[in-house]
């Protein structure tokens, strides 16, 4: 088996190498599939990141939620000291700032935080999953160490050559609930 950090350098290969007019049509599916969950239809307030080119395009998710009254938190990861990650609640894209690894991450003075507590849903990023939910996500541990106290629903969004039936998993990785790719919704162990 490959080594995490193998796998990450391949699949974001693939992931750059993507067509732009297939990913537009495979982000548009995987969000149909989220938007036909009862877990999207119920959420309230999602905790999500702001997608980069190469991921599945999470800017018309955060739209959608905005227009169906959801509050939205985008996450601010700390790289000084002990790696830790917080979310703040955003109401438009002016308030995003472009910082450490190309993430849009929002503006503290114009953002509220957001305890873990008040979102219901989490869309967890990441590079490559399995059938148990189990994800490589981009090295830095932000999530994992994140999830470990999130006690809400956790789905990921992944074009369907993300999901693999076999990765490395370590005893500090964290399962998401379901990974739903442009051929549907997978359910995890979590």
């Amino acid at each position: 088996m490959k080594t995490k950090k193998g796998l990450r350098k391949m699949m974001k290969n693939q992931l750059l190498s993507l067509e732009p007019d297939i990913h537009k049509r495979k982000s548009n599916e995987i969000s149909k599939h989220l938007f036909s969950l009862p877990v999207w239809k119920n959420a309230k307030h999602i905790g999500i990141t702001v997608s980069r080119g190469f991921e599945v395009d999470t800017k018309e998710i955060i739209q959608k939620a905005w227009d169906d009254e959801k509050k939205v938190s985008v996450p601010k990861c700390s790289t000084v000291g002990e790696r830790l990650m917080d979310f703040h609640r955003i109401t438009s894209f002016q308030e995003l700032e472009n910082v450490y690894m190309d993430l849009y991450e929002p503006i503290i003075g114009m953002t509220e935080l957001t305890p873990p507590d008040q979102m219901d849903l989490m869309i967890v990023p990441g590079l490559i999953f399995n059938p148990e939910g189990y994800r490589i996500g981009f090295g830095g541990g932000f999530y994992d160490k994140y999830l470990a106290g999130f006690h809400g629903t956790t789905v990921s969004l992944a074009f369907d050559f993300q999901y693999i039936n076999h990765i490395p998993v370590e005893p500090f990785d964290v399962p998401v609930e379901y990974v739903i790719t442009d051929k549907g919704i997978k359910k995890g162990s979590r």
